[in-house]
Protein backbone atom coordinates (compact mmCIF):
# COMPACT_ATOMS: atom_id res chain seq x y z
CA UNK A 1 0.00 0.00 0.00
CA UNK A 2 0.81 3.29 -0.52
CA UNK A 3 0.25 5.89 2.10
CA UNK A 4 0.96 9.70 2.00
CA UNK A 5 2.01 11.37 5.16
CA UNK A 6 1.04 15.07 4.80
CA UNK A 7 1.96 17.48 7.76
CA UNK A 8 3.34 20.95 7.79
CA UNK A 9 6.35 22.85 9.78
CA UNK A 10 4.10 25.66 10.77
CA UNK A 11 1.58 22.96 12.63
CA UNK A 12 4.46 22.48 14.90
CA UNK A 13 4.30 26.67 16.09
CA UNK A 14 1.12 26.57 16.69
CA UNK A 15 1.30 27.07 20.80
CA UNK A 16 -1.59 28.12 23.43
CA UNK A 17 0.98 28.36 26.00
CA UNK A 18 2.94 26.35 28.38
CA UNK A 19 1.24 23.40 30.47
CA UNK A 20 -1.68 23.36 27.07
CA UNK A 21 -2.43 19.54 26.68
CA UNK A 22 -2.41 20.84 22.73
CA UNK A 23 1.13 21.56 22.11
CA UNK A 24 3.53 21.09 19.54
CA UNK A 25 4.95 18.02 21.46
CA UNK A 26 2.33 15.84 20.40
CA UNK A 27 3.61 15.99 16.71
CA UNK A 28 7.29 15.93 17.71
CA UNK A 29 6.46 12.50 19.52
CA UNK A 30 4.67 10.82 16.21
CA UNK A 31 7.81 11.13 14.24
CA UNK A 32 10.09 9.96 16.68
CA UNK A 33 8.23 6.78 17.40
CA UNK A 34 7.68 6.54 13.55
CA UNK A 35 11.47 6.81 12.82
CA UNK A 36 11.51 4.76 16.04
CA UNK A 37 9.61 1.91 14.73
CA UNK A 38 11.02 1.73 11.10
CA UNK A 39 7.83 3.53 10.06
CA UNK A 40 9.20 6.49 8.94
CA UNK A 41 10.69 5.51 5.20
CA UNK A 42 7.74 3.37 4.66
CA UNK A 43 5.31 6.64 3.87
CA UNK A 44 5.42 9.12 1.38
CA UNK A 45 5.64 12.38 3.21
CA UNK A 46 4.54 15.46 1.40
CA UNK A 47 4.14 18.56 2.41
CA UNK A 48 0.41 20.51 3.24
CA UNK A 49 -1.02 23.24 1.47
CA UNK A 50 -2.57 26.06 3.13
CA UNK A 51 -6.26 25.55 2.61
CA UNK A 52 -8.27 28.26 0.05
CA UNK A 53 -10.72 30.49 1.13
CA UNK A 54 -13.21 29.04 -1.05
CA UNK A 55 -12.20 25.02 0.51
CA UNK A 56 -13.13 26.26 3.80
CA UNK A 57 -16.35 28.60 2.92
CA UNK A 58 -17.65 25.24 2.18
CA UNK A 59 -17.99 24.53 5.77
CA UNK A 60 -17.55 27.66 7.51
CA UNK A 61 -19.04 30.89 7.54
CA UNK A 62 -18.26 34.38 6.00
CA UNK A 63 -18.38 36.15 8.59
CA UNK A 64 -16.01 33.78 10.74
CA UNK A 65 -13.28 33.84 8.19
CA UNK A 66 -13.29 36.97 8.03
CA UNK A 67 -12.89 37.85 11.91
CA UNK A 68 -10.10 35.13 11.85
CA UNK A 69 -8.66 37.05 8.95
CA UNK A 70 -8.51 40.33 11.00
CA UNK A 71 -6.66 39.07 13.77
CA UNK A 72 -3.25 40.07 14.56
CA UNK A 73 -1.28 39.12 17.04
CA UNK A 74 2.43 39.77 18.36
CA UNK A 75 5.38 37.67 18.65
CA UNK A 76 4.72 37.11 22.21
CA UNK A 77 0.93 37.62 22.35
CA UNK A 78 -1.61 35.39 21.86
CA UNK A 79 -5.54 35.72 20.97
CA UNK A 80 -8.17 33.62 22.53
CA UNK A 81 -11.21 32.69 20.82
CA UNK A 82 -12.57 30.60 23.65
CA UNK A 83 -11.95 29.47 27.00
CA UNK A 84 -9.38 26.63 25.71
CA UNK A 85 -8.33 27.93 22.03
CA UNK A 86 -6.30 30.50 20.95
CA UNK A 87 -4.01 32.26 18.87
CA UNK A 88 -0.49 32.71 18.08
CA UNK A 89 1.43 34.35 15.49
CA UNK A 90 0.95 31.15 13.69
CA UNK A 91 -1.69 29.81 14.35
CA UNK A 92 -3.84 30.41 11.44
CA UNK A 93 -1.51 29.56 9.14
CA UNK A 94 -1.07 26.07 11.04
CA UNK A 95 -5.03 25.47 10.61
CA UNK A 96 -5.25 26.74 7.22
CA UNK A 97 -2.25 23.83 6.70
CA UNK A 98 -4.21 21.19 8.35
CA UNK A 99 -7.37 21.51 6.44
CA UNK A 100 -5.54 22.03 3.23
CA UNK A 101 -3.68 18.67 4.27
CA UNK A 102 -6.93 17.11 4.00
CA UNK A 103 -7.64 18.00 0.97
CA UNK A 104 -4.28 17.36 -0.74
CA UNK A 105 -5.34 14.10 0.90
CA UNK A 106 -8.33 13.61 -1.15
CA UNK A 107 -6.99 14.81 -4.29
CA UNK A 108 -3.94 12.12 -4.06
CA UNK A 109 -6.48 9.56 -3.65
CA UNK A 110 -9.27 10.52 -5.89
CA UNK A 111 -6.01 10.66 -8.33
CA UNK A 112 -4.83 7.08 -7.31
CA UNK A 113 -1.61 8.67 -6.80
CA UNK A 114 -1.59 6.90 -2.93
CA UNK A 115 -4.51 4.29 -1.79
CA UNK A 116 -4.96 6.23 1.64
CA UNK A 117 -3.18 8.85 3.86
CA UNK A 118 -2.50 10.21 7.01
CA UNK A 119 -2.46 13.91 8.23
CA UNK A 120 -0.13 14.77 10.74
CA UNK A 121 -1.33 17.85 11.63
CA UNK A 122 -2.43 20.13 14.14
CA UNK A 123 -4.85 21.58 15.60
CA UNK A 124 -7.30 19.60 15.54
CA UNK A 125 -10.60 20.73 14.13
CA UNK A 126 -13.59 18.36 15.01
CA UNK A 127 -15.20 20.41 17.75
CA UNK A 128 -15.14 23.41 15.23
CA UNK A 129 -18.52 25.16 14.46
CA UNK A 130 -19.22 26.88 11.26
CA UNK A 131 -19.42 30.33 13.00
CA UNK A 132 -16.43 29.90 15.84
CA UNK A 133 -13.78 27.90 16.93
CA UNK A 134 -14.01 25.33 19.88
CA UNK A 135 -12.40 22.95 21.97
CA UNK A 136 -8.82 23.37 20.87
CA UNK A 137 -10.16 23.62 17.03
CA UNK A 138 -10.28 26.53 14.53
CA UNK A 139 -11.07 24.95 10.62
CA UNK A 140 -12.94 21.81 11.02
CA UNK A 141 -10.55 19.89 9.14
CA UNK A 142 -12.44 16.61 8.35
CA UNK A 143 -14.97 18.76 7.03
CA UNK A 144 -13.09 21.10 5.09
CA UNK A 145 -11.71 17.63 3.44
CA UNK A 146 -14.98 16.22 2.92
CA UNK A 147 -16.65 19.09 1.21
CA UNK A 148 -14.09 19.17 -1.22
CA UNK A 149 -14.83 15.48 -2.03
CA UNK A 150 -18.22 16.20 -2.10
CA UNK A 151 -18.27 19.18 -4.77
CA UNK A 152 -14.64 18.49 -6.15
CA UNK A 153 -14.86 15.79 -7.04
CA UNK A 154 -18.68 15.16 -7.41
CA UNK A 155 -18.38 12.01 -4.71
CA UNK A 156 -22.32 10.71 -3.93
CA UNK A 157 -21.80 9.14 -0.58
CA UNK A 158 -18.69 9.48 1.79
CA UNK A 159 -18.29 8.03 5.50
CA UNK A 160 -16.81 10.20 8.16
CA UNK A 161 -15.45 8.23 10.80
CA UNK A 162 -14.77 9.63 14.31
CA UNK A 163 -12.87 7.49 17.46
CA UNK A 164 -12.03 10.53 19.74
CA UNK A 165 -12.91 10.48 23.00
CA UNK A 166 -14.87 13.58 22.75
CA UNK A 167 -17.91 13.95 20.47
CA UNK A 168 -17.12 15.60 16.83
CA UNK A 169 -20.16 18.42 17.42
CA UNK A 170 -18.55 20.51 14.88
CA UNK A 171 -18.76 17.80 12.18
CA UNK A 172 -22.26 16.66 13.22
CA UNK A 173 -23.49 20.43 13.01
CA UNK A 174 -21.77 20.78 9.32
CA UNK A 175 -23.27 17.49 8.18
CA UNK A 176 -26.61 16.80 9.87
CA UNK A 177 -29.05 17.13 7.03
CA UNK A 178 -26.71 16.01 4.53
CA UNK A 179 -27.85 12.70 3.28
CA UNK A 180 -24.17 11.98 1.49
CA UNK A 181 -22.48 11.88 4.94
CA UNK A 182 -22.60 8.93 7.27
CA UNK A 183 -21.33 10.08 10.19
CA UNK A 184 -20.24 7.47 13.01
CA UNK A 185 -18.79 8.30 16.24
CA UNK A 186 -17.89 6.63 19.29
CA UNK A 187 -17.15 8.95 22.15
CA UNK A 188 -17.12 8.81 25.63
CA UNK A 189 -20.41 10.33 27.40
CA UNK A 190 -21.12 12.38 29.41
CA UNK A 191 -18.36 14.24 28.59
CA UNK A 192 -17.33 17.44 27.09
CA UNK A 193 -18.69 18.97 24.70
CA UNK A 194 -21.91 16.91 26.57
CA UNK A 195 -23.75 16.46 23.14
CA UNK A 196 -23.93 13.46 21.09
CA UNK A 197 -25.97 11.32 22.86
CA UNK A 198 -29.43 12.26 21.87
CA UNK A 199 -28.93 12.79 18.41
CA UNK A 200 -31.40 10.82 16.08
CA UNK A 201 -30.24 12.05 12.59
CA UNK A 202 -30.72 9.00 10.45
CA UNK A 203 -27.18 9.85 8.65
CA UNK A 204 -25.24 9.30 12.19
CA UNK A 205 -24.22 6.49 14.00
CA UNK A 206 -23.41 7.82 17.51
CA UNK A 207 -22.73 5.01 20.39
CA UNK A 208 -21.70 6.64 23.69
CA UNK A 209 -19.43 4.52 25.67
CA UNK A 210 -19.13 4.97 30.09
CA UNK A 211 -15.74 6.21 31.21
CA UNK A 212 -13.79 2.83 31.83
CA UNK A 213 -15.49 1.03 29.01
CA UNK A 214 -12.20 -0.66 27.76
CA UNK A 215 -11.65 -2.65 24.57
CA UNK A 216 -14.37 -4.84 24.35
CA UNK A 217 -17.26 -2.39 24.74
CA UNK A 218 -15.77 -0.05 22.25
CA UNK A 219 -14.78 -2.90 19.42
CA UNK A 220 -18.40 -4.28 20.61
CA UNK A 221 -19.74 -0.47 19.16
CA UNK A 222 -17.30 -0.62 15.65
CA UNK A 223 -18.24 -4.33 14.65
CA UNK A 224 -22.18 -3.83 15.74
CA UNK A 225 -23.14 -0.07 14.81
CA UNK A 226 -20.62 0.64 12.57
CA UNK A 227 -19.66 -1.61 10.11
CA UNK A 228 -23.43 -2.78 9.33
CA UNK A 229 -24.37 1.22 9.11
CA UNK A 230 -21.02 1.52 6.56
CA UNK A 231 -21.77 -1.38 4.33
CA UNK A 232 -25.26 -0.89 4.00
CA UNK A 233 -24.47 2.83 3.65
CA UNK A 234 -21.28 1.90 0.91
CA UNK A 235 -19.05 4.76 0.89
CA UNK A 236 -16.99 5.95 -1.84
CA UNK A 237 -14.34 7.21 0.38
CA UNK A 238 -13.75 7.03 4.34
CA UNK A 239 -12.92 9.80 5.81
CA UNK A 240 -11.46 8.91 9.69
CA UNK A 241 -10.99 11.40 12.96
CA UNK A 242 -8.06 9.62 14.12
CA UNK A 243 -8.32 10.72 17.79
CA UNK A 244 -6.25 8.72 20.10
CA UNK A 245 -7.24 10.25 23.44
CA UNK A 246 -9.21 7.41 24.65
CA UNK A 247 -6.30 5.62 25.54
CA UNK A 248 -5.54 4.22 28.78
CA UNK A 249 -2.33 6.47 29.57
CA UNK A 250 -4.21 10.15 28.28
CA UNK A 251 -4.72 12.47 30.72
CA UNK A 252 -8.11 14.07 29.42
CA UNK A 253 -9.92 10.53 28.63
CA UNK A 254 -11.21 7.93 30.20
CA UNK A 255 -12.38 5.10 27.70
CA UNK A 256 -9.39 2.80 28.89
CA UNK A 257 -8.43 1.66 24.82
CA UNK A 258 -4.93 0.96 23.90
CA UNK A 259 -3.11 0.86 20.46
CA UNK A 260 -4.86 -3.13 19.40
CA UNK A 261 -7.98 -1.05 19.68
CA UNK A 262 -7.06 1.38 17.27
CA UNK A 263 -5.23 -1.50 15.09
CA UNK A 264 -8.67 -3.20 15.47
CA UNK A 265 -10.61 -0.22 14.15
CA UNK A 266 -8.53 0.85 11.21
CA UNK A 267 -8.82 -2.63 10.13
CA UNK A 268 -12.11 -2.92 9.40
CA UNK A 269 -12.65 0.34 8.42
CA UNK A 270 -9.89 -0.34 5.43
CA UNK A 271 -12.08 -3.55 4.60
CA UNK A 272 -15.39 -1.62 4.18
CA UNK A 273 -13.04 0.73 2.33
CA UNK A 274 -11.56 -2.06 0.20
CA UNK A 275 -15.41 -3.49 -0.48
CA UNK A 276 -17.19 -0.22 -1.46
CA UNK A 277 -14.68 2.51 -1.71
CA UNK A 278 -11.43 1.35 -3.74
CA UNK A 279 -9.70 1.53 -0.32
CA UNK A 280 -9.94 4.96 -0.36
CA UNK A 281 -9.02 6.11 3.46
CA UNK A 282 -7.93 9.49 4.46
CA UNK A 283 -7.14 9.86 8.20
CA UNK A 284 -6.37 13.14 10.32
CA UNK A 285 -4.99 13.37 13.99
CA UNK A 286 -7.46 15.08 16.29
CA UNK A 287 -6.91 14.46 19.97
CA UNK A 288 -4.34 12.56 22.01
CA UNK A 289 -2.49 14.45 24.76
CA UNK A 290 -0.22 11.41 26.33
CA UNK A 291 2.57 11.76 23.40
CA UNK A 292 4.46 8.34 24.25
CA UNK A 293 0.82 7.05 23.79
CA UNK A 294 -0.01 9.38 20.81
CA UNK A 295 3.46 8.41 18.95
CA UNK A 296 2.34 4.55 19.69
CA UNK A 297 -1.41 4.71 18.81
CA UNK A 298 -0.36 6.72 15.57
CA UNK A 299 2.12 3.79 14.66
CA UNK A 300 -0.33 0.98 15.27
CA UNK A 301 -3.15 3.22 13.20
CA UNK A 302 -0.44 3.67 10.13
CA UNK A 303 0.80 0.17 10.20
CA UNK A 304 -2.58 -0.73 9.32
CA UNK A 305 -2.66 1.68 6.88
CA UNK A 306 0.40 0.51 5.19
CA UNK A 307 -0.29 -3.14 5.84
CA UNK A 308 3.27 -3.11 6.73
CA UNK A 309 4.47 -6.30 8.41
CA UNK A 310 4.84 -5.66 12.37
CA UNK A 311 8.29 -4.34 13.19
CA UNK A 312 9.27 -6.40 16.48
CA UNK A 313 10.43 -3.11 18.64
CA UNK A 314 7.03 -2.40 18.48
CA UNK A 315 4.82 -3.46 20.76
CA UNK A 316 1.27 -3.11 20.73
CA UNK A 317 -0.13 -3.09 23.81
CA UNK A 318 -3.74 -3.98 24.67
Amino acid sequence: MTTSFITHPDCLKHDMGSGHPESPVRLSAILKELQSFGLHEQLDHWKAPLASEEELLRVHTPQYLEELLEIRVGEDERYSLDGDTSLNRHSLAAARYASGAVVLAVDQVMRAEADNAFCAVRPPGHHALPHRAMGFCIFNSVAVGAAHALEAWELERIAICDFDVHYGNGTADMFAKDERVLLCQTFQHPFYPYQGGDACNPNMINVGLKSGSGSLKFQEAIEQHWIPALNAFKPQMILISAGFDAHHDDPLGGLDLWETDYAFVTRLLMEVAQTHAEGRVISTLEGGYNPAALGRSVAAHLIELLKAPLNTHLKLQG
